[in-house]
């Protein structure tokens, strides 16, 4: 196989793998089982029920950067959309914290692991409601327009320019390991920041496929002739823009305060800086609580870290060195 080429369907498998290994993946979101010897693409997509066109296109995005989505099956692609978010949610992100766990000192004498871990479960909660969203509402209404319905209120563009890379934070995430946590010798933990790393990349590329495969696909069907409009009560945008904000609970007040607290800042310095009384800061302190479900300090610091009201550097964290 000449690698400078497109994949094609009389390729084999196996020399696919030993070209790129990150197509382990895309075989294993198809639901391509390994074990399939010299078969080629043709033949483990069909053994599999597997839309070759489909295969090819998502491998050859991945193993080639090509964006072809000519003959495409939108169904199939849901599927594999659907199955990489089962693999993210119900293994690789649990794992990744199972073995985070392990490398940190979690017991709670560690300041900074637990703001690390903390952070991760706050980026695991975002990555859970975007996906869940997709499953929800973005794939159904593509299975609508699959069935000839057009909901005329709605429309992939809307879910596009909202779409962000979910990869970012896991970027974050590392800098503030590398940056802060206490020097020592941990196989351990090196080990899993490249986990973090592999996962990184992994959605990095999941939501280029939906970027440049997906979309485009679905925007090309909601152009054909053959559909027709129809009230599926959809939620307008507004909606997807307040799911996606988690900020939306909190007054302007209550920013400010999040991000003093997130500070080191003590209610009597809050009170002194926003000209509060130290009671109003108290009650307002209880109301964030009570809003965003996180009951301490260190929970709030990295709510402010993983919303953005704050800066890594902004952090006062104790001098463990």
């Amino acid at each position: 196989m000449d690698i400078s080429n497109r994949y094609i369907a009389s390729d084999k498998l196996k020399d696919l793998i030993s070209d790129n290994c990150r197509l382990l993946m895309v075989l294993n979101r198809f639901g391509i089982s390994l074990g399939f010897g010299e078969k080629t693409v043709k033949e483990g997509c069909e053994s599999h029920g597997v839309d070759v066109a489909t295969f090819l296109a998502v491998a050859n995005f991945i193993g080639k950067g090509d964006r072809e989505i000519e003959g495409i099956s939108l169904a199939s692609l849901i599927s594999y959309l659907k199955q990489a978010h089962v693999y993210f949610l119900d293994y690789v992100l649990p794992m990744i914290r199972r073995r985070l766990i392990e490398a940190i000192d979690c017991s709670g004498s560690d300041e900074v692991a637990f703001l690390i871990l903390r952070f991760y479960d706050e980026y695991v909660v975002e990555v859970r409601r975007h996906m869940e969203y997709e499953n929800r509402k973005v794939f159904t209404y593509v299975e609508a327009l699959l069935r000839g319905e057009k909901d005329s209120r709605y429309s992939i563009t809307l879910f596009a320019e909202k779409h962000n890379n979910m990869d970012k934070k896991l970027k974050e995430l590392k800098d503030i390991i590398v940056r802060y946590y206490p020097e020592q010798s941990n196989d351990l933990l090196t080990s899993v920041l490249f986990d973090i790393i592999n996962c990184e990349q992994d959605l990095s590329q999941h939501c280029e496929v939906e970027d440049y495969i997906f979309v485009p696909a679905v925007k090309k069907l909601e152009n054909s002739d053959s559909l027709k409009d129809v009230d599926n009560s959809y939620e307008a945008a507004g909606e997807e823009k307040a799911e996606n904000d988690p900020l939306r609970v909190l007054s302007q007040r209550e920013r400010e305060i999040v991000e003093c607290v997130a500070c080191g800042m003590s209610n009597k310095q809050i009170a002194e800086k926003l000209f509060l009384s130290i009671h109003t800061v108290t009650t307002h302190r209880r109301n964030i609580c009570s809003k965003l479900q996180i009951h301490t300090p260190a929970g709030i610091t990295i709510f402010a870290i993983a919303h953005k009201l704050v800066k890594i550097q902004d952090i006062k964290l104790p001098n463990r060195y």
